[in-house]
């Protein structure tokens, strides 16, 4: 491939995800009927993951990958993603609040503040896994890598499937591991810390894979990427501190903890990518070839959203089902302090469609730059 492989690094954020699938049809609309895959390389951390994965099962026919997902996520309810029903929340605050308060009777604890079963069985109906190592042998894909974090060693595990040239790699705190997926590494990815249950993966429990992910690009580049586009889901650079009265929500400070995870690690990385590539791209070929070393340029585009997110999420928050608004008030997540928090977990049409909306425009706002990456 005379341009070099080109990645897509999907990140995480719940109902955030939503976004990328805006910019993905985009995309899909700038290729036109070009066929084939742009991306032979797609990485994902939680719901990116997720993402990732649907397209990975139909890298054959990325156009048809696309129109799956936004099929998916124009129409998604929360009841697809947890359950939401009145029993269900009912039974999760009874076994919290017993936990609480009598804590020395109960023998076991509750995993999480929701039950996503419902996602477990909506995956698993929709994915075909097998399919991804067929487009594999066929050359339609190359990679596909989705993270998770281990709950007992800390460390950052990228789950591959690729090509047999791929091999794993050990960095501090991080590694890459080659496997086949299936539901349970996508559900281990998209495991929010407190908000849903964390997955068994052969000795280790794991979580969301944006916890403690110190380089979310790095999977593309140790995979084989010359080119990769990022597409986060939030801004990187939020407004300055404004003066408060009222003690923090907690709600406010759980989506303060869930942005962290979520964008911090995205930002560290993509400015450490800038200094490597200044500092390589000093030297010719020629010159790191005799001073020994490997690196090289890596080209980046990166897309993110225009506006802010929770925003966003707080002008929809009236389409949760009243018995998770009832809840969610408690915690504060219905003010407009507590609305960041609100866009992990609106997994509701005019949420969704709005965020899909946002990153069809934004990529169209920089249609010549996206051409430019996919060598159009």
């Amino acid at each position: 491939m005379a341009d070099g492989k080109a990645a897509l690094v999907l990140t995480g954020g719940g109902a955030r995800a939503a976004y990328q699938v805006g910019v993905l049809s985009a995309i899909r609309e700038i290729r036109g009927r070009r066929p084939g895959n742009p991306f032979p390389i797609l990485c994902g951390t939680s719901a990116g993951g997720i993402n990732a994965a649907a397209l990975a099962v139909d890298a054959a026919d990325f156009g048809l990958g696309v129109r799956r997902l936004v099929h998916i996520w124009r129409d998604f309810h929360v009841d697809q993603v947890y359950r939401s029903d009145a029993r269900a929340l009912f039974s999760t605050g009874a076994r919290w609040g017993s936990a609480l308060m009598f804590g020395w009777a109960v023998r076991q604890t509750p995993r999480s503040l929701l039950d996503n079963a419902p996602l477990r069985q909506l995956l698993t109906r929709v994915l075909d896994f097998s399919r991804i190592q067929k487009s594999i042998e066929d050359g339609h894909l190359h990679a596909v890598s989705v993270a998770a974090c281990g709950y007992s060693s800390g460390e950052s595990l990228a789950f591959f499937e690729a090509a047999p040239e791929a091999e794993p790699w050990r960095r501090t705190q991080r590694l890459g591991v080659a496997t086949k997926l299936n539901v349970d590494h996508l559900l281990a990815t998209s495991a929010i810390p407190f908000v849903f249950p964390a997955v068994r993966i052969n000795r280790e429990w794991f979580g969301d894979g944006s916890m403690r992910q110190l380089a979310p690009v790095s999977p593309a580049i140790h995979l084989g990427a010359d080119r990769i586009l990022v597409v986060g889901s939030g801004r990187l650079a939020e407004e300055g501190r404004q003066r408060t009265d009222g003690y923090p929500s907690l709600a406010q400070i759980a989506g303060h903890a869930l942005s962290s995870i979520f964008l911090d690690g995205l930002a560290v990385d993509l400015e450490r990518l800038q200094r490597i590539n200044t500092t390589v791209s000093a030297l010719d070929p020629e010159q790191r070839e005799a001073a020994g070393i490997r690196l090289h340029p890596i080209e980046t585009l990166v897309i993110l959203p225009s506006q802010r997110l929770d925003a966003i999420a707080g002008r929809h928050r009236d389409s949760l089902p009243l018995g998770l608004r009832t809840v969610l008030r408690g915690i504060g997540a219905m003010r407009r302090d507590g609305s960041t928090l609100l866009s992990y977990l609106l997994f509701e049409p005019p949420f969704t469609r709005a965020l899909m909306d946002l990153g069809y425009s934004d990529t169209m706002a920089r249609r010549e730059e996206v051409a430019a990456f996919l060598r159009i």
